[in-house]
Order: structure tokens, then C-alpha cells, then sequence
């Protein structure tokens, strides 16, 4: 049984009252999104193959999107990977083109209570390709 706190008006349940004191806290375990594995810089080789892995975790689940120079990343040689929770994701890219690919990848968790990004660089060297 919920808690009950006496109000001028009656009697409230405590959930209201603490929805009133603290606007942002979560009475019903929603929180907002936060990183549990950031993703980490990578050097590739030109003809090569980098990845990218951004674990999140948020009540409701965060949505989890890839862009680059604030575009959507999209291309046969890009590939987003969602893990079966929707609690991750894998940028994958392959082959890797210098200096095309070169830059500055960005992951962004949102949910309705919040979004968060995350950023990792990508160097990709002249290679033979095979």
C-alpha cells in the first residue's frame, strides 16, 4: 500500500508529494538517459574496417542515433547495428576511405527525459587495399 501524507486538502499519496517537492525525481523508475560504455577513438587503415559501440541505459529505453558533422550518418559503408535490448549500438564502417572518413563521429542516448551525446574521433592512414 502507498504511503499516505496528510495535506490540508486530505490525505495525498506520497508519490504526488514527492512529484510536487522534486519535479525531477523519478517516482516510477523512469531516469534519464546515461552512458554505460562510451565510444572510444579508432585508427583504421584505408580498405579497412572501424566500430564504434555506444552502450546506454535510460527508463524509458534511449534511443540511440550516429551522426557526423551533425548529419545522419547513411551509406552502404556505414552501418548501425542495434543491439537486440535497444540498449546499444554499433556504428559499423567498411571500407574505410581517407580522408573521407577521417572526423569526428557523434553518439546521442535521448529519451523523454533527457539526451546525451558522446563523441569519438576516427584516423584512417593510407593502406593497400585488397
Amino acid at each position: 500500500m502507498m504511503p499516505l501524507l496528510i495535506h490540508r486538502l486530505g490525505f495525498l499519496p506520497s508519490s504526488i508529494i514527492l512529484s510536487l517537492l522534486y519535479p525531477t525525481a523519478s517516482v516510477f523508475g523512469e531516469f534519464p538517459p546515461e552512458f554505460t560504455q562510451l565510444p572510444e577513438d579508432q585508427t583504421g587503415v584505408s580498405g579497412g574496417v572501424a566500430s564504434f559501440v555506444c552502450i546506454a541505459k535510460g527508463d524509458p529505453r534511449p534511443h540511440i542515433t550516429w551522426t557526423k558533422k551533425g548529419q545522419k550518418v547513411s551509406s552502404q559503408r556505414f552501418e548501425v547495428i542495434q543491439f537486440s535490448e535497444g540498449l546499444g549500438s554499433v556504428l559499423r564502417i567498411q571500407p574505410l576511405r581517407t580522408p573521407s572518413d577521417d572526423g569526428i563521429y557523434q553518439c546521442t542516448i535521448s529519451n523523454g527525459l533527457g539526451e546525451v551525446s558522446a563523441t569519438s574521433t576516427l584516423t584512417v592512414q593510407p593502406g593497400k587495399i585488397h
